[in-house]
């Protein structure tokens, strides 16, 4: 079998990829992520996580490549990392009672395979407090997640419910479609 990559540095989807067993690299794609002027956010992840495969399997192109983003979406509105708590008190206090749209594209190239997924996550938001916002944020500090919450982790408590077909994608790498993607790529998995 051909190696495989990870063209990511998230230690999120590379504990998520871990699940499957198999033998893997990271590889940071060196790639900007920029928003292109009237590009929807399920058509931002798809391109970045092609993107990103793209770019990693240029410089290893005997390898079998997994490239993957997430955007996070309120309405139109694209919600990012918000690197720090005031920024994460405010994004999550603008989610409260409301739902957010999460976009998780992946992609999987190599010398023949060129597979891409999009994944949709709708997660609703219970009504929070601002003493409950900052309770968490203080608990968490999760300012690298679009978002700003870990629903593998405490963020749990702060919806009503979530909408998946794979809870995975929500975490950033949609397990269910990738294991399907490497088995077409000639990978055992159970």
């Amino acid at each position: 079998m051909p190696p495989l990559l990870l063209a990511s540095t998230s230690p999120y989807r590379r504990a998520l990829l871990e699940r499957l067993g198999l033998p893997f690299e990271t590889v940071k794609p060196d790639l900007a992520e920029d928003h292109l002027d009237g590009e929807s956010p399920p058509d931002r992840a798809l391109r970045l996580s092609l993107a990103k495969a793209q770019a990693v399997a240029s410089r290893h192109p005997d390898a079998v490549v997994i490239g993957s983003d997430q955007v996070a979406a309120a309405g139109h509105k694209i919600l990012d990392k918000p690197g720090d708590a005031p920024r994460c008190r405010a994004q999550l206090a603008t989610l409260s009672g409301t739902d957010a749209r999460f976009y998780t594209g992946c992609a999987v190239i190599g010398p023949g395979v060129r597979l891409t997924h999009l994944d949709t996550t709708t997660v609703i938001f219970r009504p929070l407090s601002s003493a409950e916002i900052s309770r968490y944020v203080d608990r968490e500090r999760p300012f690298d997640c679009a978002g700003g919450f870990k629903a593998e982790a405490l963020g749990i408590t702060l919806f009503e419910s979530i909408q998946s077909t794979d809870p995975t994608a929500l975490i950033g790498l949609p397990l269910i479609w990738l294991s399907c993607a490497l088995r077409r790529a000639g990978y055992l998995l159970p």
